[in-house]
């Protein structure tokens, strides 16, 4: 009886007709490096001392003039600015304060608040303004993370958000030359 059966092994098998191979003017050229030299350029990330806040952290600090061009920027689709400030110990995101609601960790569903500098600024037309109560702010806590974020009222979301203070005794910035090994 078992003389009769077939092993599944020995049945041909087709493919069917939408798995065959492409004509060989059709195929795109294998994605490569072509040359030793493009490969030597790239770079290995740094993990180690080389944290970054949001948007435009990579860049070194950002003169009054930046800040101001992205305050006016803000403006001007009408979102509202803001100031936040954290102490260094309290500005990442740490297992000790953060409950993760899934894998990873990202702006404020970590449990990670900072704490805001007066009231966000309703109505501000003018990056002077902006300007002047970051230095307050500077000012009342020089050892403080600050940043300053926009949030649009009309959609209910944070529109924009980037660092424009590092304390003084901060070591977890490394400059661009630093970055990579």
């Amino acid at each position: 009886m078992m003389s009769c059966m077939v092993p599944v092994a020995a049945a041909p098998v087709k493919a069917p007709v939408s798995l065959k191979a492409a004509p060989a003017a059709a195929r795109l050229p294998a994605v490569s490096n072509r040359t030793i030299k493009k490969t030597s350029c790239m770079q290995v990330w740094q993990p180690t001392n080389n944290k970054y806040f949001e948007t435009l952290s990579f860049l070194p600090p950002l003169s009054d003039e930046a800040i101001a061009k992205q305050v006016d920027y803000i403006t001007r689709n009408g979102w509202t600015p803001c100031l936040e400030f954290s102490e260094a110990e309290n500005a990442y995101v740490k297992d000790v304060f953060t409950t993760r609601l899934c894998g990873v960790a990202s702006n404020y569903a970590d449990n990670r608040y900072w704490t805001f500098y007066k009231l966000p600024m309703f109505g501000c037309s003018d990056s002077s303004q902006v300007l002047t109560e970051i230095a307050n702010c500077v000012k009342s806590f020089p050892d403080a993370y600050i940043r300053l974020v926009a949030f649009d009222q009309v959609r209910q979301v944070q529109c924009a958000g980037f660092l424009v203070h590092r304390p003084e005794s901060a070591t977890d910035f490394c400059s661009p030359a630093e970055r990579s090994v």
